[in-house]
């Protein structure tokens, strides 16, 4: 699954995303809003990732969705 269709399909997607990154609270979801960066950046704060963690931790996601 490629990015576009996450965030063309957000409001689907927000379940499976809270499945797997369970710290991040329904308000972090309405606010990242499919956006990468910024779920990226609510995964940084909620769980203390480094960037490169963050970005490895989505994409590995983002393959598993597929």
């Amino acid at each position: 699954m490629n990015w576009d269709r996450i965030e063309g399909n957000w409001k689907q997607v927000k379940g499976t995303v809270k499945e797997k990154w369970g710290k991040l609270t329904d308000d972090d979801l309405t606010t990242i809003d499919g956006k990468r960066d910024q779920l990226e950046g609510k995964l940084q704060d909620r769980y203390g990732y480094t960037r490169d963690q963050v970005k490895k931790d989505v994409d590995d996601w983002l393959r598993s969705s597929s």
